[in-house]
């Protein structure tokens, strides 16, 4: 609205330069539910709702009046509450430049970043450092790329980068002249994002006081004070003190409040004092702006603030810190116990807080603060006081000679960015060299985190060791006492595991002093010389990630096929133009759609009620089974192995399962009403639920398998059993679920159309199925139904089956009500119905010579499906070895858990895994090395012939011989091996392993439609039945019509790639689409549309030749004018079937990877990883090689990271981005090598080309082996030091490998251990 002058009771603000004055607004709204809802710019999307993700980061301009300035941040618009942006500039992405004006503005802006830790770079170009550049993106998820890319891209603008590390996404080449990178990119005035809208007056100090918003802005501590004791307030009235809301990230709240306070504009909560005793700043201080200030006092020499500072960037992601306040992180900690890294640092250091209650003010220690009562919301804290303590003063005067140390720990799932620690510490200490070593002045221990209220002092151990000289037997005791002391409460995961971190922080601490006084006799002092914890450490301000080095081979044979173009739609996904299903603009009259899913595995569903909420002004809708049109059936997806029902009847199966929708006037209404639903469930005269593949067992719960789809067994594995030297038998490998963690949920978006039909917009892999199943639903004829996908924000196989059920109900709620509806899923729902990847339970048994070539192998697979249906292939990846003979037994479980469903490489990422497991147990069994018997067993032409048949294609395409060979040259793999055998001699704390795997990956070609028109101007528009999904399958199509049309050979061809655009999929424009899946979809589309091509260059061919032999030469656009003319038909359509004897077919790749595990916490470090992959001859190198690094990347997830926990009902508890871990920038390979092989013609292959979307996440296994061999080093040291349990060269690591199951293995006590094995020298 815009308006000449805004009022204190009308909040203002400007979003890409356009103001917006708002007179009335609910508080409780986001500035992200504003700018999807209300305003054109939709680049900010709902990912998490957690401030986990980064996808809807905002820029925020604000004028600072103490620094008489404008500053500029960024902030999580999913957290941020709209009317505490009054008076500031929002940007969007879109105001960073777009498709109209200028995408690379935004570039420009990284370039000019205002740094100065650096001398000053050449003209137009900027300070940030690598590190920076990496940090910067540390807070934001991606499912796609593998990070690499991205990283790449933002770091070739760093003034300390190496362009020659960099990969080929770097924005310039190495070589290229200052003036020319400066040339390519257009200016950047910060102007452009300052708060101009109001010329002065933002200047002002215009707060925003709204009786009719509830919202008040106090600018002293009078107005605070008479607003808390208000008689709103008073009279049992809630209130909610207001700074960044970054809490309700974590505490996700319904509550109405009466009054909102935003305590920002407070004098006394912003300050920033110093005296002589220490630094006091404001508890409405940012995170971020805590750091700026402790890192500016530490220059004068207290180190004390600048370690705080550095642990401080290590929690949350910067657009969570730039808003979460100081005193907001301290009120969780004291109020709801969360567990906060900075309430540990502060207790360890003697901080002070100071409250306000009433009229009363105190100060009081940081113990006492969290001793009391959980604070009202009338208690304000104020103030945080850090006392100097950088140095022992005596008397006034400086002991020199004392030492004084303060270091902080923490242990995580991931370094940076919204992960809870399973442990942190810190710890304060004062040594003195004393003639018999180092003396312990004063010692002071800090431990949160680990499963109790709140963080503790250790205060047993304090005074244990205050007053001792440093020695093994101290140290000894005081581990002793300290794990004693660091118990976590009952319930509390890995218990056992955070008191040895503690352990193991205390220890590494102390064993810094090793070098300090006179030598202990046996005691830390004789180490050897890499006995030290900090031998080798990494210090100051380090890269994440080091280098990348890509090698792609591309062809010129089909021009412009073959060459690494940039993926078609990029720069407008980047400038968030790219629309997808929420984007598009809601009809009039819509409403919005909200899941009500079973809390119980097993139970009938008697009824549902919502309970009143202050927000629900009207009872909302509720659609069930029974709303199902009589001629419809209760049916919500197919597959090509059967359906499940939309809505559980009378019996809801699982968690998870889908009891009914519930239809509001806005998304945060509908998404209420679900919350609110009370569902009354029945279990009487029920069996129990099947929650385990055991009981499935033994209840004989299984799905039948189609004999044709049953795998053929190969050889005689009695005979091979017969013929073996040895043989382990019975041995288990179990294997859990992995989450899709697609960036944009489950969308949908139903309009009711005349003539009693559905239109749709979906955001899925199969909208082919979900036309049907819709149809199916409303009992309509397939007709009168029309679903529209244009692209997908991830998929991953989750939104092929899972997507039908969301755009299914949208549909039968736009059909009941006549009213449009649209929905998306919140993340902890989607999470909860999604299902994901098979568990498996796996027996085997496997006999094997004394040189390792395996005779035999069986197994026995017991596959969780849950109360979905099988889809995916086990065996074609397993045949990667020459087992000799293998058989094996599956039996695929019904369970009363969620149905799973195909995720990225299904079933294969298991099955190449098992086959690792078992070669690295045989390996383990016959005390060899692991590489021996991987080679032993590869298989030759002729026995991979027998084992994959007809997919193995001619012996000239069976390349996996020579790149075993190239991966092991390219990664210096022999050399490394003696390097790591050396590395592990010389640290006894940080081991290290590496691994080589091969991947022998068959996929299946499937039918695909194509259409290609050309239009009157000579553009041409195409149809395909794949999805883009990311993976640039639209490029690729691109490229091939491009390809395809110019074999009419007239001028103007050479152009046609701009010429081309793809449009979405419709499923009454174009049929039997199938669904995008199983990694050869954009080759099948490509093939569709080529055939299509040659169509249209036979039709156009005699009329060129024609105006050719008139004029003597034809240009494309004369030809298409002439050809409409002529009434050529310019449309072609077509279905591409491929050759049943070449459907099949297999990718062949191999990797090297390197990992160091630190033994005191369990954490991995990649350091690097080379990869070489047979692409035969890509289409697209550049895409092509996005999807090998970003499908390895997710491979680490699941071998590393990704816990799937549930409870004991089977429901998702690791349900959002807090508690799901998937990887990040910081903990991808430190060095990412990647070679992509052009092998050649393959003349069955659509143009030589072969797949890339899934094989590689088969190869991240490699990462897991070389932990497994890390872990075994680290075992051999244990039982050196006298250990008897947990030394077995035999062990099986988890997956994924977290740090509590790396640490498990290592040894919970390895510290203890080592201790005693140096007290009794005898004992080694």
């Amino acid at each position: 609205m815009e308006s000449g002058g805004a009022g204190d009771d009308c909040l203002a603000f400007e979003v890409n330069g356009r103001r917006f004055e708002l007179p009335e607004i609910d508080p409780s709204t986001t500035l992200l539910d504003f700018l999807r809802s209300r305003t054109p710019f939709k680049s900010v999307k709902l990912g998490c709702g957690e401030g986990g993700c980064g996808a809807c980061v905002v820029a925020v301009s604000k004028y600072d009046s103490t620094l008489k300035k404008v500053e500029t941040f960024t902030v999580s618009s999913c957290l941020t509450l709209i009317c505490s942006i009054n008076g500031c500039s929002i940007t969007t992405s879109e105001g960073l430049g777009n498709a109209k004006t200028d995408f690379t503005r935004s570039i420009k802006a990284l370039a000019n970043a205002e740094k100065s830790q650096l001398a000053e770079p050449p003209n137009g170009f900027s300070k940030i450092t690598a590190s920076e550049a990496e940090k910067a993106i540390a807070g934001n998820l991606c499912r796609c790329t593998g990070y690499r890319p991205i990283a790449d891209a933002c770091k070739s603008f760093a003034a300390d980068v190496d362009l020659e590390d960099l990969g080929i996404n770097s924005f310039w080449r190495k070589g290229d002249k200052n003036e020319k990178k400066v040339s390519s990119l257009p200016l950047y005035s910060r102007k452009d994002h300052a708060c101009s809208y109001m010329g002065g007056e933002c200047r002002s100090t215009r707060l925003l006081n709204s009786k009719k918003n509830s919202w008040y802005s106090p600018a002293s501590v009078e107005e605070l004070h008479n607003l808390l004791h208000s008689d709103t307030v008073v009279k049992d009235g809630s209130v909610k003190l207001v700074v960044g809301n970054t809490a309700n990230g974590y505490y996700k709240e319904t509550e109405v409040y009466d009054i909102y306070i935003d305590l920002r504009y407070i004098p006394e909560l912003s300050v920033v004092k110093r005296d002589e005793s220490g630094i006091e700043l404001g508890a409405a201080l940012s995170i971020s702006k805590v750091v700026v200030y402790l890192r500016e006092n530490s220059e004068s020499g207290e180190h004390v603030f600048s370690k705080i500072a550095d642990h401080m960037e290590k929690v949350a992601a910067g657009f969570v810190r730039n808003s979460a306040s100081l005193g907001g992180n301290l009120i969780m900690a004291q109020k709801k116990y969360f567990p906060s890294d900075i309430v540990t640092l502060l207790l360890v250091v003697g901080a002070s807080v100071s409250i306000m209650s009433g009229h009363k003010h105190e100060k009081i220690t940081m113990e006492e603060f969290l001793s009391r009562p959980p604070l009202d919301s009338q208690t304000v804290l104020f103030t945080v006081h850090i006392p100097f303590l950088d140095l022992k003063r005596i008397n006034g005067s400086v002991q020199t000679s004392s030492r004084f140390m303060f270091e902080t720990y923490r242990a995580a799932p991931r370094p940076l960015g919204n992960a809870l620690p399973y442990l942190n510490a810190a710890i304060l200490a004062d040594i003195f060299p004393d003639t018999n070593g180092s003396l312990v002045n004063n010692i002071q221990l800090a431990f949160g985190a680990y499963g109790t209220k709140h963080a503790t002092r250790a205060r047993k151990v304090e005074e244990y060791l205050t007053g001792k000289v440093l020695s093994l037997e101290v140290l000894d005791e005081a581990t002793k006492l300290l794990k004693g002391a660091v118990v976590s409460e009952e319930g509390t995961s890995h218990a056992a595991y955070r008191s040895s971190l503690a352990v193991g922080f205390l220890f590494e601490f102390l064993n810094s002093f090793s070098s300090v006084g006179s030598a202990i006799s046996g005691g830390l002092s004789n180490k050897k010389q890499n006995d030290s914890l900090l031998e080798g450490a990494v210090t100051g301000n380090q890269p994440l990630l080091s280098s990348a080095k890509q090698v792609v081979e591309s062809s010129r044979e089909y021009h412009p096929v073959g060459e690494p173009m940039p993926k078609f739609g990029a720069a407008i996904q980047a400038s968030g133009e790219a629309v997808f299903v929420d984007d598009i603009p809601s009809p009039t009259d819509c409403l919005y759609g909200a899941i009500i899913c079973s809390t119980k595995p097993l139970a009938r569903v008697k009824g549902i009620s919502i309970k009143n909420h202050p927000r629900l002004a009207q009872a909302p809708d509720v659609i069930t089974a029974k709303d199902i049109p009589k001629e419809g059936k209760n049916v919500g997806c197919l597959t090509l192995f059967g359906g499940e029902p939309l809505f559980a009847d009378d019996i809801a199966k699982c968690c998870g399962d889908i009891i009914a929708l519930v239809v509001a006037d806005t998304q945060k209404n509908a998404n209420l009403a679900a919350k609110n639903a009370v569902v009354d469930y029945d279990t009487a005269g029920l069996d129990p639920p099947i929650l385990t593949v055991e009981e499935a067992v033994e209840r004989s719960s299984f799905y039948h398998v189609p004999p044709f789809l049953y795998p053929q067994t190969v050889g005689d594995f009695a005979k091979g059993m017969a013929e073996a030297d040895h043989k382990i038998l019975s041995d288990e490998i179990r294997l859990g679920s992995q989450y899709y963690f697609y960036m944009e949920t489950q969308r949908a978006l139903a309009v009711p159309d005349e003539d009693n039909c559905m239109v749709v917009y979906t955001s899925s892999q199969s909208p082919k199925y979900a036309h049907r199943v819709i149809a199916q639903c409303l009992g309509v004829p397939e007709h009168n139904v029309r679903v529209h996908t244009r692209r997908v924000g991830g998929g991953f196989g989750g939104k092929s089956s899972k997507a039908m059920p969301i755009s299914t109900a949208c549909a039968l709620a736009a059909y009941k009500l006549q009213r449009p509806v649209r929905m998306y899923l919140d993340r902890k729902t989607d999470m909860i119905i999604a299902g994901g990847r098979h568990p498996m339970k796996i027996t085997y048994s496997v006999g094997f010579k004394s040189d390792g070539k395996i005779t035999a192998l069986h197994l026995d697979v017991l596959v969780n499906a849950g109360m979905g249906t099988l889809s995916f292939d086990f065996i074609g990846v397993f045949k990667k070895y020459d087992w000799g003979a293998l058989s094996f037994d599956f039996k695929i479980c019904r369970t009363n858990h969620s149905s799973k469903s195909a995720m990225r490489a299904p079933g294969e990422v298991q099955a190449s895994y098992i086959a690792e497991a078992i070669i690295e147990n045989v390996a383990s069994w016959l005390a060899v090395d692991v590489d021996s018997i991987r080679n032993r067993n590869l298989h030759s032409y002729e026995s991979l012939k027998l084992f994959c048949g007809g997919a193995s294609g001619e012996s000239d395409e069976f390349t996996l011989p020579s790149i075993w060979d190239k991966v092991a040259s390219m990664s210096n793999f022999d050399q490394r091996i003696l390097s790591v055998e050396q590395f592990n001699r010389s640290n006894l704390w940080l081991k290290r392993g590496i691994s080589r795997l091969p991947i022998v990956h068959e996929v299946l070609v499937r039918s695909a439609p194509g259409k290609v028109s050309i239009l009157w101007d000579g553009s041409i528009v195409v149809e395909v039945g794949g999805i883009e999904i990311g993976q640039g399958l639209w490029t690729k199509v691109k490229q091939v019509v491009a390809y395809a049309l110019g074999q009419i050979q007239c001028d103007g061809t050479e152009d046609l790639f701009d010429k081309v655009r793809v449009v979405q999929m419709d499923t009454l424009s174009l049929i039997q689409g199938g669904s995008t899946a199983g990694s050869t979809t954009s080759e099948s589309s490509c093939a569709a549309v080529r055939l299509c091509c040659s169509v249209l260059v036979e039709r156009l061919t005699p009329l060129k030749e024609t105006l050719k032999a008139d004029t003597g030469s034809v240009d494309w656009k004369t030809l298409i004018l002439q050809a409409n003319y002529a009434a050529v038909n310019l449309a072609a359509n077509s279905l591409f079937v491929p050759d049943p004897t070449a459907m099949k077919y297999l990718n062949y790749g191999a990797a090297v990877s390197e990992v160091e595990v630190d033994i005191l916490t369990g954490g991995t470090k990649i350091l690097r990883t080379d990869i070489v992959y047979d692409c035969g001859q890509s289409m697209n190198p550049a895409v092509d090689l996005g999807q090998i690094e970003g499908a390895f990347v997710q491979g680490l997830g699941f071998f590393m990271q990704e816990e799937y926990s549930t409870d004991s009902d089977g429901t998702m508890v690791a349900d959002g981005t807090w508690t799901y871990k998937i990887p990040t920038i910081d903990t991808i390979p430190k060095q990412f090598n990647v070679q992509v092989l052009n092998s050649g013609h393959h003349q069955q292959r659509v143009l030589s080309s072969k797949a890339s979307g899934e094989p590689l996440l088969l190869l991240a296994a490699s990462v897991h082996c070389a932990t497994r061999a890390a872990i075994g080093e680290a075992r051999k040291q244990l039982k050196s030091w006298g250990a008897v349990e947990g030394t077995e060269s035999t062990f099986q690591l988890d997956v994924p490998a977290t740090m509590p199951a790396v640490k498990q293995l290592c040894g919970l006590d390895s510290v203890e251990t080592y201790l005693q094995s140096r007290l009794s020298p005898s004992q080694n």
